[in-house]
């Protein structure tokens, strides 16, 4: 055997041995502090990498493949915990060891930040806590984090064909990163959005205490409505307010093309979109077609009938040329499923898969609008998007709700005055390095090309859509305030001094970190927040 050969044999030895010597004392650590009365070596809830499940789970939840090939480590442990005080010890066993903590409720993370982490680090997967239990007398519903909308959709539908929830469209994601980073809906006009519907909340932060609103006090409660829960604890379940909807809503879906007038169309809905009454909530979707045709959809939900619709949308945007044709009627709940691409007919229990219907590798962006952009500028758009088969662009009209709400109600700033929101997304089936950086180049140069005509100081960004081309913070966990401003602004614009004095409250040695949490700040200022 060779020097080199028994260099390396020596290493792996060591490591080998470190390795066993971290899972042994973190088991030890989890049997003392869990209440859970199971012996260490029963210990269904923590999965190691010999684990006959770890590799199952570590890639179930990953809705972007993108990252799988990512060269960051694995997880030392997944735990999948069955009740808080697994929480508890997976978190104070963590800070003993030194070791990071990743949570994950529906793994949608658009930069994989629930599931990898270039440090030591362990997975919180709350798959198996996501109960929801509802009171229609009191109109709220109780929410565990693991919990998809998709199964919030279904159980309140199994519960009244009048009431709903405002949050999002994909019912795969997870109601604890999609509430906490505020949750933007079909419903946003007429009711806010998902953080602004909350109620109360459970949460275990670094100290291993349970939290709710009382405990935990205002400031820590408004930081996790929008502010991203991850920063400061673990969020276990959320207390929402109910809505209210009609028994029957109606839809409608109006495909036009480059040379149907397309352009002059989306020109046109810029002024009008936003204006429009609570009710109507008109987006548009512009993608290409397996880089063939690039499509532009109206897509609608109206909290109403269909003939109360039509004379409506014809009265302030008759360009659109709204028929009977083009509508349809439905329940709420039917309407949750054909935001989410099923077909008509699609049975409610489909809300249930927690699986991503088409999932890709995929690049996302984010802008918010204040001004219409001009003609020539939607044009070189749509031109850009000849050049990649998978591309979507997808404009989200405010106004409504969101303009009653001032920009420091929660940490969600993005209130009166923006129009709409874009999310630019690229998604792509080729994961290889070369591919990747060829299909994110593109979004970047798109992004570029976009700057003059959106927000400006700062250029706003939606923390849902996380994009980590905006800043990221240093390894070394000793990441400034003021360093933490290149990006933070851009999410949370005058509310993120408030969010880190928040931080250093509730976590001031930055254990709940990644590369876009929170910072630290502590100035004589902090007294008016604290």
């Amino acid at each position: 055997m060779g020097g080199l050969e028994l260099v390396f044999l020596i290493l792996l030895s060591a490591s080998l041995t470190t390795c066993d010597a971290i899972h042994e004392d973190f088991v030890q650590c989890m049997t003392m502090h869990s209440s859970s009365c199971i012996k260490a070596s029963e210990y269904i809830y923590l999965h190691t990498p010999t684990s006959p499940s770890y590799a199952s789970l570590l890639q179930a939840s990953q809705q972007n493949p993108r990252w799988l090939n990512s060269t960051d480590s694995s997880p030392l442990f997944i735990i999948t915990p069955y009740t808080e005080s697994e929480i508890q010890a997976s978190i104070l066993c963590s800070r003993r060891q030194g070791i990071q903590v990743r949570v994950r409720s529906g793994g949608h993370d658009y930069e994989g930040l629930s599931y990898r982490c270039s440090a030591p680090f362990i997975i919180v997967d709350l798959i198996y806590l996501r109960s929801i239990s509802i009171d229609l007398d009191d109109e709220t519903a109780w929410v565990q984090s693991g919990a998809t909308l998709g199964e919030l959709y279904y159980s309140i539908a199994q519960k009244s064909r009048i009431h709903g929830f405002a949050a999002g469209i994909c019912p795969s994601v997870g109601v604890g990163g999609h509430f906490s980073g505020g949750g933007i809906g079909t419903m946003l006009r007429k009711h806010g959005l998902a953080a602004d519907n909350i109620a109360d909340a459970y949460l275990i932060d670094v100290y291993g205490r349970i939290l709710d609103r009382e405990t935990m006090g205002e400031d820590l409660f408004w930081a996790i409505r929008g502010g991203g829960g991850a920063s400061f604890g673990i969020v276990v379940s959320w207390k929402i307010k109910l809505v209210r909807v009609p028994p029957i809503v109606a839809v409608f879906n109006i495909d036009t093309r480059l040379e149907e007038g397309a352009i002059k169309l989306v020109h046109r809905w810029q002024y009008v979109a936003d204006k429009l009454p609570k009710d109507l909530f008109i987006r548009i979707v512009i993608q290409n077609i397996a880089g063939e045709s690039i499509q532009v959809l109206f897509n609608s939900l109206f909290l109403g009938r269909i003939d109360e619709l039509i004379p409506l949308v014809n009265k302030s945007f008759p360009e659109l040329g709204l028929k009977a044709e083009n509508c349809s009627e439905m329940t709420w709940i039917e309407s949750t499923l054909y935001f989410a691409g099923y077909p008509k007919g699609q049975p409610s229990d489909a809300l249930l898969n927690r699986t991503t219907l088409y999932k890709s590798s995929f690049k996302a962006k984010s802008d918010f609008v204040k001004e219409p952009i001009p003609e020539r500028v939607l044009k070189g758009i749509l031109e850009w998007f000849s050049d990649e088969k998978l591309v979507f662009m997808i404009m989200e009209p405010f106004g409504g709700r969101m303009s009653d709400i001032s920009e420091s109600q929660l940490p969600f700033p993005h209130r009166k005055g923006n129009l709409y929101n874009i999310q630019y997304l690229v998604k792509w089936e080729d994961n290889g390095i070369r591919s990747s950086n060829k299909h994110i180049h593109w979004i970047r140069m798109l992004y570029k090309y976009m700057r003059p005509h959106v927000s400006h100081s700062p250029r706003a960004a939606y923390l849902n859509y996380k994009d980590l081309d905006l800043g990221i913070n240093q390894q070394s966990n000793n990441t400034s305030y003021s360093q933490a401003k290149v990006w933070g602004k851009k999410y949370f614009k005058g509310n993120f001094m408030r969010l880190a004095l928040v931080k250093r409250k509730v976590d001031p040695k930055n254990f709940f970190q990644n590369e876009q949490s929170i910072p630290l700040l502590s100035t004589p200022k902090s007294k008016q927040y604290i």
